[in-house]
C-alpha cells in the first residue's frame, strides 16, 4: 500500500512539473536555438515542449502558419545600403563646385561669390543644408544632397556662376498668410514677407535659431515691441525687436549682416537689412499675426 501511494505521489509530481514547464513557455531546443538578443521572446509555449513523441508535426515552429519573432530574420542579416556616392568634397575645384555654390546661394545658403573651390565657407554651407534637411551633416556633396539641392533650385545663369546675381525662388505662401495683417516667414526660402489681406508689400532675408536651439513653428501673434531692446539671457543687442513667442522675436542682427548664414539665432528670426526691419517694425502692430513655416 505505501509503495502504491509513494508511486502515485511520484507521478503526480512528475505531472505537475510537465504543466509547469509547459505553461512558462520553456523550450526543448537546445540552447543554441536560443533567442538571440535582438529577437523577441515568444508568448506562446513551443510545441517541442511537449514530452510525447505523438505530437502533430505541423505544430512544428518550423512550420507553423505563424513563425514567432525568434524564426523571422534578424535586422543583422538584413541588407546593408551603400552609402550615396560623393560627388564633391572639401579640396574639390571646377565648375561643379561653381554651380553648388550658386545653387546654394539662391536658397541663402551661400553668401560668398562663387569661387569653383571647395573650401571652410562651402563646407559650412552644405552642413547646414544637410542639417535642416535631416540628411548626414558630412559637409561633402553626394548624390542624396546634390539631389535633393537640384530639387529646390534652378539652373544658374552666367551672372549668377560670376557672384554678379542671384536668382532666389518666390517664398510659397503657406494659406494661413493670406489674410490680415500678418509677418509670413518661410523656413524653405528663410525669407520674411510683410502681408496685408494677401498682399505682399515687402520681402527680407531671415535666419532662424540652431538644431539645439530652434526656432518654433506656428501661428503667433505680436505680444510687444522694444525698439533698442537688449537681450538680459546673452546681453546681446535686439533692434527693432517683435516679440512672437515668449522669448523669441523678429529683430535685426549685425551678427546675420556680418557673417550670413554661416552662424545661427539662439531661436529668434534675425533680419540683416536693417533700413528694412526699421521700415517694419514701424507699420507691425501689437496683436498682429506672425506665421512661421516651412
Amino acid at each position: 500500500m505505501f509503495r502504491k501511494n509513494a508511486g502515485t505521489r511520484t507521478l503526480a509530481a512528475a505531472a505537475a512539473v510537465l504543466v509547469a514547464a509547459v505553461t512558462a513557455g520553456c523550450k526543448a531546443e537546445a540552447a543554441t536555438d536560443a533567442p538571440t538578443a535582438d529577437s523577441k521572446p515568444s508568448s506562446a509555449p513551443a510545441a517541442s515542449a511537449s514530452p510525447t513523441p505523438s505530437a502533430s508535426p505541423s505544430s512544428s515552429p518550423s512550420e507553423s502558419s505563424s513563425p514567432s519573432e525568434s524564426q523571422k530574420p534578424s535586422p543583422s542579416a538584413s541588407t546593408t545600403q551603400p552609402a550615396p556616392k560623393v560627388l564633391m568634397a572639401p579640396g574639390a575645384k571646377g565648375e561643379q563646385v561653381r554651380e553648388l555654390q550658386a545653387r546654394l546661394a539662391q536658397i541663402g545658403w551661400f553668401d560668398d561669390k562663387p569661387t569653383g573651390t571647395y573650401g571652410p565657407v562651402t563646407t559650412t554651407s552644405v552642413k547646414g543644408f544637410q542639417g535642416k534637411r535631416g540628411l548626414p551633416v558630412t559637409g561633402s556633396t553626394d548624390t542624396v544632397t546634390w539631389q535633393r539641392l537640384l530639387g529646390m533650385t534652378t539652373k544658374p545663369t552666367r551672372a549668377e556662376l560670376d557672384g554678379k546675381d542671384v536668382n532666389k525662388p518666390k517664398a510659397k505662401l503657406d494659406a494661413r498668410c493670406m489674410t490680415g495683417r500678418v509677418m509670413c516667414i518661410s523656413k524653405t526660402t528663410r525669407t520674411l514677407s510683410w502681408m496685408i489681406d494677401g498682399k505682399v508689400l515687402s520681402t527680407m532675408d531671415v535666419r532662424f535659431g540652431s538644431q539645439y536651439t530652434p526656432t518654433r513653428e506656428g501661428v503667433f501673434n505680436v505680444g510687444w515691441k522694444s525698439r533698442d531692446h537688449v537681450s538680459t539671457l546673452y546681453d546681446t543687442p535686439m533692434p527693432y525687436a517683435m516679440f512672437f513667442s515668449g522669448g523669441q522675436a523678429v529683430h535685426y542682427s549685425s551678427d546675420f549682416a556680418a557673417r550670413g548664414y554661416n552662424g545661427a539665432s539662439h531661436g529668434c528670426v534675425n533680419v540683416r537689412d536693417k533700413g528694412a526691419i526699421a521700415a517694419l517694425f514701424d507699420q507691425v502692430r501689437t496683436g498682429d499675426k506672425v506665421v512661421v513655416y516651412w
